[in-house]
């Protein structure tokens, strides 16, 4: 018995680049809630930008926000993860020598950048529509936690991702979310394992739950649920770690619906 899905956005339910969900998501999300199977938004993505994403059905969902370093019940934070300062500061310092990258750090409501790159700027405040400060240094201008460091690369993930991974992935993991993001998942969290803390709370089984990704940094959520499905234009080996393959979220849950309703 279905009572759970959850859904990555970007590369998922958003393709193509898409900045806005199609409307028929929404209603999608109220059948299912009546049929009580709750949906969960589960992205890199800050909370905020999700619940702008999600607002015309924004306190009929959960979150799990920043790659699970924030999940969101019913406007109760269940988890949080953090990564530690000292380390989170020479992954900004390691980011800054490479040169060709732009970073933010992800705090509880709004994201940190101190770069200068307009084409960046632009694409954060105006496309993706995240809540941002512009800072000096990010080394020593956040004074809350980093839940999330992130790194863009408007020419692809791989140059940075394996600069990056050379020298930090004994420390902390190096995941690609979405094909210009590489981030820094916060020790002891990922997408799975605030999802399973969500399932706890609720007390559902995750044989009763469905997922969606396309990334590495969906992996664990793939693996948690009864029933996965990785994008048809996933990145490579994503398929391993899914029972399905789709070309389509709506597609699936139209399907669902109309099962439960029968």
């Amino acid at each position: 018995m279905i009572k759970l899905i959850a859904s990555d956005l970007d590369g998922t339910l958003l393709q193509n680049g898409a900045q806005q969900l199609n409307p028929k998501v929404f209603d999608l999300i109220r059948a299912l809630k009546e049929e009580d199977v709750l949906f969960v938004a589960a992205s890199g993505r800050q909370y905020c930008n999700l619940q702008r994403l999600f607002a015309p059905v924004k306190d009929d969902i959960a979150y799990v926000a920043e790659n699970g370093s924030l999940c969101v019940y019913k406007n109760q934070i269940l988890s949080k993860g953090t990564i530690d300062k000292a380390l989170g500061i020479r992954i900004i310092e390691a980011i800054h020598n490479f040169h060709h990258c732009d970073c933010i750090v992800s705090g509880e409501k709004v994201c940190y950048t101190d770069s200068r790159n307009q084409r960046f700027l632009n694409y954060m405040i105006d496309e993706v529509g995240n809540d941002m400060e512009i800072v000096d240094n990010l080394a020593t201008d956040i004074k809350e936690e980093f839940l999330k460091i992130a790194v863009c690369d408007f020419d692809g993930t791989k140059r940075c991702e394996k600069y990056l991974k050379d020298i930090f992935g004994s420390e902390i993991k190096i995941v690609t979310s979405g094909n210009i993001w590489v981030d820094f998942i916060a020790p002891g969290t990922n997408k799975g394992v605030a999802l399973e803390g969500l399932l706890n709370h609720l007390h559902i089984d995750p044989k009763d739950c469905i997922s969606f990704g396309d990334q590495y940094n969906d992996v664990e959520m793939l693996q948690l649920t009864g029933t996965s499905y990785a994008m048809s234009n996933a990145a490579p080996g994503i398929a391993y770690y899914s029972t399905y393959v789709t070309d389509s979220v709506e597609e699936v849950l139209e399907d669902i619906t109309a099962t439960l309703i029968l």
